[in-house]
């Protein structure tokens, strides 16, 4: 199997709003950038939408080391979908899960590869973290539609 690092990112500016997410795919020299815009999201739809487009990009199934700045996808991954999935998409204390629909789509997307999570800490000097959040900021900035003068 192939080992991936995958870096991703994924802000609205303001929250809700216009949003964007990004990914950074790695294998050994080989990189990749993907990134795309929504007009209307929050921060936690982007932040999971750029892991699953991270993991839905690979074409075969791949050990994947996923990075990710967001503890609310990292810990959703980790530590609460099993219970979700037990519970009939439910929280702990009985209430929806929100974005269900992206943590059922990323749920399908992982079970393909062999996924360890990573958290690293946004806006301290981790490289690839700046870059995917750069792509993310420069992607909200093209994709937002000029005020008529």
């Amino acid at each position: 199997m192939k080992m991936v690092q995958i870096y991703t990112d994924g802000g609205c500016r303001p929250n809700p709003g216009p949003g964007a997410w990004a990914a950074l795919l790695r294998h050994g020299a080989h990189e990749r950038e993907i990134a795309g815009y929504e007009a209307q999201t929050t921060n936690n739809r982007m932040e999971l939408t750029a892991a699953l487009k991270g993991l839905q990009a690979l074409k075969n199934p791949c050990e994947v080391d996923l990075y990710t700045d967001s503890n609310y996808l990292k810990q959703g991954m980790s530590e609460w979908l099993a219970g979700w999935k037990r519970r009939g998409w439910r929280t702990a204390d009985k209430k929806p899960v929100l974005n269900e629909d992206l943590w059922r789509a990323l749920d399908a997307a992982a079970a393909t590869h062999q996924v360890r999570w990573h958290w690293v800490r946004g806006h301290s000097g981790h490289a690839e973290n700046e870059r995917v959040d750069a792509l993310v900021t420069a992607t909200i900035q093209a994709g937002k539609v000029s005020e008529p003068c």
